[in-house]
């Protein structure tokens, strides 16, 4: 399974430079994903302007990913899904589930404004533990 990783300054936009995403994929995706965990930098942003099928067992999976990495404070948005793709994540009743784009730049714009959203959670969370 191919990818391209580009660290920005706030996410790593990981591009799948594959047609067809299957469940049989999904290890190679969290060996690439997960451990972004870890890094100072884990937002990420999932392109996915290459693929053109996915399976339910796949983009089931996508969604886990999605909400372990909100469960662990970090933003997960998918851009650039086809249409072909977006109609069978539709069918399967997970695209509204998912934080999905359809631009690399509008998804750069949501993980701004989540990491300004935490910054402003963790700033209120300070003044509470002060005026305790």
């Amino acid at each position: 399974m191919g990818f391209k990783i580009d660290t920005r300054d706030k996410f790593h936009v990981i591009t799948i430079q594959e047609i067809n995403l299957a469940a049989n994929m999904t290890d190679k995706l969290d060996e690439c994903l997960i451990p972004l965990l870890g890094l100072n930098v884990k937002n990420v942003i999932l392109n996915m302007k290459d693929i053109k099928k996915i399976d339910k067992a796949a983009a089931e999976h996508i969604l886990a990913l999605q909400k372990r990495f909100y469960a662990e404070n970090a933003s997960f948005v998918v851009c650039e899904m086809q249409p072909e793709v977006k109609k069978e994540m539709e069918s399967a009743g997970l695209y509204e589930l998912l934080n999905t784009t359809p631009t690399e730049s509008e998804a750069s714009d949501i993980v701004q404004m989540d990491e300004l959203e935490r910054e402003m959670m963790d700033e209120d969370a300070g003044d509470d533990q002060e005026s305790a």
